[in-house]
Order: C-alpha cells, then structure tokens, then sequence
C-alpha cells in the first residue's frame, strides 16, 4: 500500500516535471497562438526585433516578409519580437497596421542566448540549425544581406 502511494506521488511528480518543461519551451504569438522552440530544431531563426517608432525597422519589414515567404520551405524561420514589449491585442493590430507577415512573439527570448537587449534597433539574431548565436544583425538589412549571411541560394 505505501509502495503504491509513494509510486504514484513519483509519477504525479514526473508529471508536473514535464508539464513545466513543456510550458517553458512554449511562446506565445501575438495573434493568440502558441509556438515551441522545439519545433524550429533544426532550422535557421532569424529573429527581429522592431518598434513602431522605429523608421528603419519599417523600412526592413518587407525585406523580412519576403524572406519569411520565399525560405520557409527552406528550414527558415523568422520571428518578430516588438522592442517596446507590447503585448495582447495591441501587439497584434500593431503588427498588422505595419503589415508583418511573419510570426511576433509576445515574450522576448534573448535570454535563451544569455544577450542583452538591443542597444540598436532593427536587431536582428541569427541562430543556427544547431541551436546557437551565429551572428547579430545592427541595423536595416535586405533580403540579400540575409540570403548571404544564411549561406542561401540565390533562388529558393
């Protein structure tokens, strides 16, 4: 009987273990759904950090965009992360209003890497398939400069 309990409480524990790793690995976007880090292994994760106050930053979007839509199916992911840390449905009509296409994380994951916040905006962090900082971005950049720094072919 104590066996069984004891055994039982191990498992409960286990459990709730796994349940809080998963919840740790889980983003937020900001149109309401939820992402895992874990479901981007393997792939590049160019992520941009953005203000709406930012001239630049709006001026680097479509570059963005593009990228986003021409190198999904080539193992790239790009993620938007709103500088000012807005959240909720201002952070999603925003990203609208400034026409990203691609996914905006709520919560800001540089910590993940151990960085800083940005000094300089647009950033952009380049993280390699395997998981790591490859290189940081300071400033507007285009679809080629990525294309280059990605190691891409020039046609998808």
């Amino acid at each position: 009987m104590i066996r069984t309990i004891v055994a039982r409480g191990l498992l409960a524990c286990a459990l709730l273990i796994l349940v809080a790793c998963e919840a740790q690995d889980s983003v937020m976007l900001a149109d309401g759904s939820s992402a895992r880090f874990d479901h981007w292994d393997g792939r590049w994760l160019v992520i941009n950090y953005w203000a709406e106050w930012c001239a630049p930053c709006r001026k680097e979007i479509p570059e963005l965009n593009r990228l986003h839509s021409e190198r999904a199916s080539s193992g790239v992911v790009v993620l938007g992360v709103n500088y000012d840390g807005i959240t909720g449905d201002s952070l999603f009509m925003l990203a609208e209003e400034l026409g990203i296409e691609y996914p905006v994380l709520v919560e800001d994951p540089r910590l993940r890497w151990k960085l800083d916040p940005p000094s300089v905006l647009p950033s952009t962090l380049i993280i390699n398939p395997q998981g790591e900082l490859q290189q940081t971005l300071v400033g507007p950049q285009h679809y080629e400069d990525f294309r280059r720094v990605l190691e891409l072919p020039e046609t998808p």
